[in-house]
């Protein structure tokens, strides 16, 4: 077969020269052969420094795939259910109120109708909210008055933080990004016994040989980590210009252990290890799943009529929601044609997969760029690398 990743570099390349990131690694695996691997721009635009494909990114939301993985697992080892209440381990969750609709304070409750499920926590269906994109709900002033995404303490903390607050809707009644990953890494932790990352060190990253994954980057390595970077003009994604960010989100970031193992967005991870775990989900790879799991991780587990949605942006057209990323229900304009079934997220720092079943074809994007989740330079580099793969429907 023959590929020609060229546009990929061109694209990709004039995104550099427009400021608008420092610097980015693109990588497509065809099976498990590596068909393009390509680095352009700088690790430390100040200092210079090349990106190469040992760098190290903060992964951010890729880590929710991971956490999804370490539930299946134990789905498999029998030890949990999909549609079992999560309660039965996570106390906190028990006997949850949820606001009503128009509701103006939080006192505004009904009993909620139904138990949260492992399903739910999976698919963001649990009625959760997170603090973090939803900018003047009640329930982001809420979880940020009583610092719900604290770094400096634990997931069995943030549990007992969670407990007071009410759902934004009833269990599996619609779709909201949302806190429920870092809640399915504490389930992790209380159903195997073992802290989150000792759980995440012995089953998935030593298995599969990610040996560059983990909640901090050792101080061996801290000059492997990639700068970061944000937009000079927040409201304008495709501002040139970029302002360095070496106190976000807090001074000392991902350099050394936090008590929070957040299971939605705290891992820093490489290329190499990115392409492993994505080999791992591709016919033939070495893999820490049975075969149909990674199946049922990458089907659509909303309601027909259901969607993801996220405040400020609205719908997200043609897109469901599997175990632990989006699945494509139908390409749009956005997407590559062929595109059909693909299962894919990323972080909000710009790191993105994307898997397609159908084509036996995955995508990894590594870049540092703050609010770049779904930025036009991944519907860029998705879109030219199944042209390159020749892919065409």
């Amino acid at each position: 077969m023959q590929y020609d990743f060229g546009e990929v570099n061109s694209a990709m390349q004039k995104y550099v020269d427009r400021q608008i990131i420092a610097g980015v690694s693109t990588a497509v695996l065809h099976g498990q052969e590596l068909v393009h691997l390509h680095c352009n721009g700088w690790a430390d635009r100040e200092h210079q420094i090349a990106l190469r494909d040992d760098h190290l990114f903060r992964i951010y939301s890729n880590t929710k795939l991971i956490t999804s993985m370490a539930v299946m697992q134990l789905i498999e080892q029998g030890k949990l259910a999909l549609d079992d209440p999560a309660d039965y381990w996570l106390p906190q969750l028990r006997n949850r109120r949820v606001l009503r609709p128009g509701a103006t304070s939080l006192d505004d409750t009904e009993p909620a109708q139904s138990a949260i499920t492992v399903r739910q926590l999976l698919n963001h269906t649990s009625g959760l909210s997170y603090g973090l994109l939803d900018h003047g709900s009640l329930l982001y002033k809420a979880y940020n008055e009583v610092r719900i995404l604290n770094a400096f303490t634990t997931l069995e903390d943030m549990m007992n933080l969670l407990e007071p607050l009410p759902l934004s809707f009833h269990p599996g009644q619609a779709w909201q990004y949302s806190i429920a990953t870092d809640v399915l890494a504490r389930l992790v932790e209380v159903v195997s016994g073992k802290r989150f990352d000792q759980y995440l060190q012995l089953n998935i990253f030593n298995p599969l040989g990610m040996d560059d994954t983990g909640f901090f980057v050792p101080e061996a390595k801290h000059a492997r980590l990639s700068a970061y970077y944000g937009g000079t003009d927040p409201q304008n994604i495709l501002q040139r210009g970029l302002r360095r960010l070496d106190k976000s989100p807090y001074p000392g970031a991902f350099l050394q252990p936090v008590a929070r193992l957040s299971g939605g967005g705290g891992l820093v991870s490489s290329m190499h290890d990115m392409l492993a775990l994505m080999r791992s989900f591709l016919s033939g790879g070495e893999t820490v799943l049975k075969p149909e799991s990674i199946t049922l991780m990458m089907q659509n587990h909303l309601p027909a009529g259901q969607g993801i949605s996220f405040p400020g942006v609205g719908d997200v057209p043609n897109k469901g929601f599997g175990l632990g990323g989006a699945v494509t229900l139908y390409p749009t304009e956005s997407d590559p044609p062929g595109s059909q079934d693909e299962f894919e997220w990323g972080g909000i720092a710009g790191t993105h997969w994307w898997i397609s079943p159908r084509h036996n074809l995955a995508g990894v994007l590594m870049t540092q760029r703050l609010m770049s989740f779904w930025h036009p330079f991944s519907f860029d580099f998705k879109r030219l690398a199944y042209r390159g793969a020749g892919i065409q429907r």
